[in-house]
């Protein structure tokens, strides 16, 4: 009998603590950003751009080997967020399936606008998977105002990439 109620205790303990869990503390729609593009310009590679689930990344970044550059950063105005305004184009990130390159604009210490000049475009399949993936980092960018995003799954490699490439034009914003 004791084994019974063990038992029944232990499965109510397990149904009210799966339905307690919190799967997202913040929900993201999959709409463009207002203040984005994502335009592509050729690259090599070819396949899809990766798939897995989900995850977050915080702000590490290993580096590419190739030094970033700043474009027009034509004020040194700067908020409490840290950056200066001007528009910094972040070092390029090779993936697996071709380079990735974030071009950020600062305004006010505010990241208004950004930009990816450059992704994995060689494809059917990698533009199918970049043409959803890429405004979506662009707009989680915008609400975050920072690189702690969460990376798009299925796109994988081209997150990876992305994250790098904007870490890099950030770090150049903050300099």
């Amino acid at each position: 009998m004791k084994k019974i109620i063990y038992g029944l205790l232990a499965t109510v303990t397990g149904v009210v603590l799966l339905f307690s869990y919190r799967t997202s503390l913040d929900a993201v729609s999959p709409t463009t950003a207002t203040g984005g593009e994502a335009t592509g310009t050729g690259s090599s590679g070819a396949g899809t751009s990766g798939s897995g689930a989900a995850s977050s990344t915080g702000s590490s970044s290993s580096g590419s080997g190739s030094s970033s550059s700043s474009d027009g950063a034509s004020s040194s105005t700067s908020s409490s967020s840290g950056l200066k305004d001007g528009t910094y184009t972040g070092a390029s990130a090779d993936t697996r399936y071709g380079p990735v390159q974030v071009e950020v604009t600062v305004s006010g210490g505010r990241i208004t606008k950004v930009s990816v000049p450059v992704y994995p475009t060689e494809s059917f399949r990698d533009e199918q998977i970049n043409q959803r993936a890429v405004p979506q980092l662009v707009s989680e960018t915008m609400n975050a105002q920072s690189s702690k995003i969460d990376m798009v799954s299925g796109a994988t490699f081209t997150s990876e990439g992305y994250l790098q490439s904007l870490q890099s034009a950030l770090d150049d914003a903050h300099a």
